[in-house]
């Protein structure tokens, strides 16, 4: 029970990779705050978070709401007596709209879809992260991550969403520069393709969705392997080393020897080998490139280099 005594809050936790990261904290032994707009679905996750041997304390949150996040940390501060040690900032409303305007440019798309990506994301996650912070550098410890993706690096989905997800990364990286005085570490965390309920329902079942797609998202990471990342990263001796960078569950794989908890081994997404196959009339070469060859991390921002 590694995070035994530990106080933490997962937004978004319903389902998906919020659901997945809090049972992975509960298997740790933390006390887990998650929220949620729907009382059935909350209650639901709150049950098997108990069950897999955490404390659970649901609460209905409406992360476009300021004042329902403001009390939520208030809360939290009278609760545990002023103690928080985790943040995940997850929440997130864009995923339906973002399959709904599928194949459509920024503007024949409704104006609204930024709404729809960005309130519940990126704005709750900095007001989220201020209240946490308020309660963290008082202590002078703390951890918070923002769920981002690839989309923040290039584009990916649509315009809204890579601004949205471009801006978590950012944030997180100019939150640790203030925060680490304070001994508090901020990090942004991207999953590889996950296999969350709803990409389940848009992605892997209809018919007609693009083979490679549904391949990649068929052998993606479960919704609970962001949970193990986490928990390995919450224990790390050299945490603050770590913040203020972006990081890859395939890379934190490695750094701590984990798999998913299905057994597999993550798909190493900067692989060459991995790369390779995703390239047409040059994919059969990955058969003939070794797994360890991968892409260097100082690469990746020339992907997007505009200058």
């Amino acid at each position: 029970m590694s995070l035994s005594g530990w106080i933490c809050v997962v937004t978004g936790a319903s389902r998906g990779i919020g659901k997945g990261i809090a049972l992975q904290l509960s298997e740790a032994g933390a006390t887990i705050y998650i929220t949620g707009r729907q009382e059935k679905t909350l209650k639901e996750t709150a049950t098997q978070v108990t069950e897999r041997g955490g404390k659970c304390v649901p609460v209905i949150c409406d992360s476009t709401n300021d004042g329902d996040i403001e009390k939520l940390f208030e809360r939290i501060k009278l609760e545990q007596s002023g103690r928080l040690d985790l943040l995940v900032n997850n929440a997130y409303a864009g995923v339906q709209a973002i399959f709904e305007n599928h194949g459509k440019k920024f503007w024949e798309s409704d104006p609204s879809l930024w709404d729809s990506c960005n309130n519940t994301g990126l704005r709750s996650h900095y007001i989220c992260s201020v209240y946490a912070s308020r309660i963290m550098v008082v202590r002078g410890q703390g951890l918070i991550v923002n769920i981002s993706s690839m989309g923040g690096l290039r584009y990916l989905f649509n315009v809204p969403y890579g601004v949205g997800k471009a801006g978590c990364d950012r944030m997180a990286v100019d939150m640790a520069v203030e925060l680490r005085s304070r001994g508090v570490a901020s990090v942004s965390l991207w999953p590889g393709p996950v296999k969350t309920e709803l990409v389940s329902e848009f992605v892997l079942a209809p018919d007609g969705v693009d083979p490679k797609m549904k391949n990649l998202f068929t052998n993606g990471e479960t919704t609970e392997f962001s949970g193990l990342c986490v928990v390995k990263l919450a224990k790390d001796k050299d945490l603050m080393s770590l913040s203020g960078k972006i990081l890859l569950t395939c890379d934190l794989a490695r750094r701590y020897g984990i798999k998913d908890v299905d057994g597999r081994a993550v798909e190493d997404y900067t692989s060459l080998k991995f790369l390779l196959t995703q390239v047409p009339y040059i994919s059969w070469l990955s058969s003939f490139v070794p797994s360890f060859i991968r892409m260097p991390r100082f690469l990746l921002p020339l992907a997007s280099n505009h200058f």
